[in-house]
């Protein structure tokens, strides 16, 4: 009976440890596949962590929201309500401590600091993972978009967000209509031709 129980409760504690993250797998699929998408203009940095690999830090322009509550406690979990705006990137409707009773869709965030009905925030999903010979001349090439934006009409960099119910899924980064990858790719291609 004892072995019973105890080759019982490892099955469990296998099926658990399967269980768990096969349903995050399958949650972000979902969203990815039927969430709604939406585009979050982007101002990003490259830092490197030595535990995690190569990636794009992502700095969100859409950073803060109206919000009733006045009282926050710095990294507060909070709810940010979002649309698309006219110029097809995503806009901050407000932001709330708990979930409203509304059929908009939002993201999860963590509160910053509380300014004149403001509620300064960070997004959770700030890091955009790359092939580490190919981030940092991403991280340039975005940086040297961002400042042709300042005088022209360089293109806009923007990540593509999907959202669906409690999840929010990174997608991809586009440099205007091409996928940051593709950017880097003939960015490299461009500068290895030159040098022969």
């Amino acid at each position: 009976m004892n072995k019973l129980l105890i080759t019982l409760g490892f099955i469990i504690m296998v099926a658990a440890q399967w269980f768990v993250p096969g349903k995050m797998i399958l949650d972000q699929e979902s969203a990815l596949t039927t969430g709604t998408p939406y585009k979050f203009k982007t101002q990003p940095i490259d830092p490197n962590d030595p535990f995690r690999g190569k990636y794009v830090w992502l700095n969100y322009e859409m950073a803060s929201a109206k919000t009733a509550d006045s009282i926050w406690d710095y990294r507060q979990p909070l709810y940010v309500y979002i649309k698309t705006g006219a110029d097809g990137y995503v806009e901050a409707t407000g932001a709330s401590k708990t979930m409203l009773d509304t059929d908009q869709d939002y993201v999860k965030a963590d509160a910053g600091y509380y300014r004149d009905d403001q509620i300064y925030f960070e997004l959770a999903f700030d890091r955009f993972y790359m092939e580490e010979s190919k981030a940092l001349d991403a991280e340039k090439g975005i940086r040297r978009t961002q400042l042709r934006r300042q005088d022209s009409l360089a293109p806009v960099c923007y990540a593509l967000v999907y959202v669906k119910d409690d999840i929010a899924v990174l997608d991809n980064v586009f440099i205007g209509d091409v996928s940051l990858k593709e950017f880097v790719e003939k960015e490299q291609a461009d500068t290895a031709s030159k040098r022969e």
